[in-house]
């Protein structure tokens, strides 16, 4: 895991101040080592968290002959792809996955991103044909951004580094702002809330010419649709199937490190169920880490009575933290710069402040992110389901949508109004060729784009805001292609993730499989009240804030009037929603 940037210069020498402007906003992401490399208008940066193959000999950027690269991830079946390789006449001279990434583009050209099972973001200079080979993993789980200018093109791990080296326009993007309130957070790729930063679809690879001139393709989809060997299959062939494939996820996350490997264990189902994988697979001695909040009175503030009894079962080495609230608002700003882009999530500040505290003892934690996405764990899942008249579009957006479209013309200056953008993209997603029905379509949709710019990017910003790896096997492509085949009614049954309830019973203390649905708990950001509410009136009523126009003042008053009168369909806070874009805003200097 580690921190990539780099930059192309079409109309001069490689400018080795873009290096420096950039390098140090990415030293978190890569604690560890860094490396710099330039050959004529180009500039390749990397700052490295060594998790694989620890020695120099996996330094990067890495240079094989005329092909260098620059790469951030994890490639879990690196050694298989090294013994094929090297059938294939390839030598190696280091241990890690770094190479393999250019023996396979030598080999396989554009098409060797469908070879790497992992995580991955890597930019590849192919001096030979004088071109930019970039790539981005399936599920998006590691970031790619970059923007272009007058005679240059640049990117990075995240945007600060694109900021810091200058010349991108930071302009709002009205339809950025739309996807964002009304997806709670949610900016689909390309788009960025600025109008100079885009970031790669996941399953896609970029070209960059020596002319400027770029190209985009998809390398991968998702294929929702059923064979006849699926509709055959019954209940108990498909938990089997599934834990097959999850097990063999969470051995890979686990074996594919030279350092060791833990779980950040918040009490739910999914998180307890990798504890107790690793201890079927026969892991012993790994460390477990769990935080909470102070309570409030319609909230309890951590799960700890839920994840103490799966440490009492499997008797890791537990480590366990409780945050006071006036900790959490005192930290809050450190977690608002670690936002690649603005994150509603109220839970941000919990995985920075755990993460925190996670790095002081390992590297590399297994996290359950995906799990609710892929095997129907959210509450609104049965209330799409249930719904029988409208359009997909009209039976989506009653159960999910932050805003409707008339609410965002309320809350937004006139200036910054635009058409329903966020309701045309969201019905041309849900009609997919590749899905048998709405709900399929739903879940594709959910794990293949929301996914990935919500829980996804917070765990990746947060966790890598302290040099510290977050792998997430439920989100492993070859366990996501079976699930996603997966019966709806399975999914749905017991008031959801039937199916991973089924692998887990007898494995995991009933309680955790029973209680109900719970949701990483950071409950002063839901109900906003005393110092968090002068907090975000503070910002709300700033010269900055008034200055920008964004929000239209009627608007602002009514939420500050009665914070917890106003939460989204999803129990977000509307209130909090404004203040954390127009703080995210003023901490980058915007």
């Amino acid at each position: 895991m580690c921190g990539i940037c780099g930059e192309w210069r079409f109309d001069g020498p490689a400018r080795d101040a873009a290096l420096e402007a950039m390098l140090p906003t990415l030293a978190q992401r890569g604690p560890d080592d860094e490396g710099r490399w330039s050959h004529k208008g180009v500039v390749l940066g990397h700052r490295r968290l060594s998790i694989i193959d620890l020695s120099e000999r996996s330094h990067q950027p890495m240079v094989d002959g005329e092909l260098t690269l620059v790469f951030n991830g994890a490639i879990y079946n690196y050694r298989e792809l090294r013994r094929e390789l090297q059938g294939r006449g390839h030598r190696f001279v280091s241990e890690g996955d770094t190479e393999v990434i250019l023996k396979a583009y030598r080999e396989w050209g554009e098409d060797c991103p469908q070879h790497l099972h992992g995580m991955f973001a890597f930019a590849l200079y192919d001096g030979a044909r004088n071109r930019l080979f970039c790539a981005r993993d399936r599920f998006g789980i590691k970031p790619f951004y970059y923007a272009q200018g007058d005679g240059w093109w640049r990117f990075a791990s995240n945007t600060r580094a694109l900021l810091a080296a200058g010349e991108v326009d930071t302009a709002l993007d009205p339809a950025a702002l739309h996807f964002q309130y009304s997806l709670h957070g949610v900016v689909p790729a390309p788009y960025t809330l600025l109008r100079g930063v885009r970031k790669l679809e996941p399953a896609h690879v970029l070209i960059v010419e020596a002319d400027g001139s770029s190209r985009v393709r998809r390398y991968w989809d998702l294929d929702v649709r059923r064979s006849d060997t699926d509709r055959a299959r019954s209940e108990d062939e498909w938990v089997e199937l599934i834990h097959d494939r999850l097990f063999a996820a969470v051995r890979r996350r686990n074996e594919v490190a030279d350092v060791p490997v833990g779980v950040l264990l918040s009490g739910g189902l999914d998180s307890s169920l990798l504890v107790a994988l690793l201890d079927e697979i026969g892991v012993e001695g790994f460390h477990t880490f769990s935080v909470g909040f102070e309570d409030q009175p319609e909230e309890k503030g951590s799960e700890f009575e839920y994840s103490d009894q799966v440490v009492e079962r499997f008797q890791p080495i537990h480590h366990k933290f409780l945050v006071p609230n006036d900790e959490v608002l005192k930290r809050l700003p450190e977690a608002v710069d670690a936002m690649a882009e603005p994150m509603f999530g109220q839970d941000a500040v919990a995985f920075y402040l755990l993460s925190e505290q996670v790095s002081q003892h390992i590297k590399v934690v297994q996290s359950g992110q995906g799990a609710d996405e892929v095997f129907g764990g959210y509450f609104w899942y049965p209330r799409m389901a249930a719904e029988r008249t409208g359009s997909r579009l009209e039976r989506f957006r009653k159960h999910y949508f932050d805003r409707d479209h008339d609410e965002m013309l309320r809350m937004l200056e006139v200036r910054w109004h635009t058409h329903d953008v966020t309701g045309e993209y969201i019905a041309r997603r849900l009609d997919d060729p590749f899905t048998d029905d709405f709900m399929d379509a739903v879940f594709k949709l959910d794990v293949t784009t929301l996914i990935v710019d919500d829980p996804v990017k917070r765990v990746d910003n947060m966790t890598m805001a302290w040099g510290l790896e977050a792998r997430v096997p439920f989100l492993d492509h070859e366990l996501v292609e079976v699930a996603v085949r997966a019966p709806t009614e399975l999914k749905l049954r017991d008031g959801g993730k039937y199916l991973l309830k089924r692998i887990a019973r007898g494995r995991v203390p009933d309680a955790v499989i029973d209680r109900p649905k719970g949701y990483f708990p950071m409950p002063a950001l839901k109900y906003v009240r005393g110092e968090f509410l002068e907090f975000m009136r503070d910002i709300l009523d700033s010269q900055a804030c008034r200055q920008r126009g964004l929000f239209r003042r009627d608007y602002v008053d009514r939420l500050l009037d009665a914070p917890e009168m106003h939460h989204t369909r999803i129990m977000g806070s509307k209130l909090w929603h404004l203040a954390l874009l127009e703080f995210w805003l003023q901490r980058h200097g915007i």
